[in-house]
């Protein structure tokens, strides 16, 4: 085990390169590019050997990971907003082709107005392709994502593609110190890909051809199946990862000092790190408040937030708007819950175009939210009676 201190993209590259991928397709896009360029210095000094293809655009690069996968490679991507909106065809075909591409997708602003700083409306967008999605909140905490993502994406019981998100320059540009196993460990715990259908000349066959309704439908059923099947799977991986290497993490909440809260924030990716502080700082007042910071938005922990909506009041901050409605991670606790549980939910909205969201802020949000019961998303900063 070393200590590797470096950047959010720099670390995503080690992890990748380490899971020995047979393809990488990319295109480079600002806040991604030093990802896909640590990849390229990696070619370079002998440590990646398999095929690195620099591609005329995002949607080609998904294009060439798709058939690469199809071929039964394991194939590795990145990219950011516009690159990943560009991708958005190909990302339904991966998943409905149960293709196991993994990808970081580094968060960024969706233009106009031109904004390269973090919010999540380009990841939240892409919901309903049927990718696995994941939020990180450290440096650490992606690079074993990384690793783990490609056990879970080939898992014969899932074979769907997985997206790991991370905030743009908060993370992505932001060194921090992550411990790295040898090349010997990682190998054992990845394990050579088998692939669950591949195209191959020596026994042809035909996938993703026309097909009826009735087909068509059993396909989607699968898909739901694979995904309710991966949240039991991504605890089972975590915690080969944890006895082998120490570390966990394989919930799909985190959960902080919720053990006697009455108040629970939830929030993902650098917003729920930052929370902590908050957190630590109302305890100090003698409130009692937690924090669920949901690393995995699909499949969806829908039975983990009817748990804590049973044991406090629920207070959501979303870095991202669905125009029109609300956050998306509001919409989705709200959907969860009704039918099963009655209880307050306080919603914002904060942080969007990289707008910075510090605990002080974090911490007026809780006040406001603990005092007043609001039914409509409150937009931190522009409402009035939260300024």
């Amino acid at each position: 085990m070393t200590i590797m201190i470096d950047t959010g993209n720099y670390i995503a590259a080690k992890a990748a390169v380490m899971a020995k991928p047979q393809v990488v397709a990319a295109y480079p896009i600002t806040p991604q590019t030093t990802l896909v360029e640590g990849i390229a210095n990696y070619v370079k000094t002998g440590e990646f050997k398999g095929d690195y293809i620099c591609v005329e655009s995002e949607h080609s690069a998904m294009a060439a990971c798709i058939g690469a996968s199809a071929a039964g490679s394991r194939t590795f991507t990145a990219t950011s907003a516009h690159g990943l909106l560009l991708m958005h065809e190909m990302l339904h075909w991966a998943a409905l082709a149960r293709l196991p591409v993994i990808m970081c997708n580094i968060n960024r602003v969706i233009g106009p107005g031109w904004n390269i700083w973090a919010d999540e409306n380009d990841s939240i967008s892409q919901r309903d392709t049927g990718w696995i999605q994941f939020y990180c909140s450290s440096n650490q905490e992606i690079f074993d994502t990384v690793i783990q993502a490609f056990r879970l994406g080939e898992d014969p019981n899932i074979l769907l593609p997985v997206m790991i998100n991370y905030n743009a320059f908060i993370l992505s540009h932001t060194s921090m110190p992550a411990d790295i196993p040898s090349q010997s460990e990682i190998d054992a715990y990845v394990k050579t890909y088998k692939p669950g259908w591949e195209l191959d000349v020596g026994n042809p066959i035909t996938h993703g051809n026309i097909i009826g309704t009735v087909y068509y439908e059993k396909l989607r059923r699968a898909m739901q199946t694979a995904q309710e099947t991966a949240k039991t799977q991504i605890k089972k991986i975590a915690l080969e990862w944890q006895k082998t290497f120490g570390r966990f993490h394989g919930d799909l909440i985190e959960k902080y000092r919720c053990e006697d809260a009455e108040y629970i924030v939830l929030a993902m990716g650098a917003i729920g790190a930052e929370s902590k502080v908050t957190i630590n700082h109302l305890r100090e007042q003698g409130i009692k408040i937690g924090l669920a910071r949901v690393r995995v938005f699909r499949p969806f922990p829908t039975e983990d937030i009817i748990s804590l909506a049973k044991q406090a009041e629920l207070i959501i901050i979303d870095r991202n708007i669905s125009v029109g409605n609300e956050g998306a991670l509001s919409t989705e606790v709200k959907a969860a819950l009704f039918g099963s549980i009655d209880q307050k939910v306080t919603s914002f909205i904060a942080g969007l175009g990289g707008k910075d969201v510090p605990y002080t802020d974090i911490n007026k949000m809780c006040a406001f939210a603990m005092k007043k019961t609001v039914d409509h998303p409150i937009w931190y900063g522009f409402d009035a009676e939260v300024k």
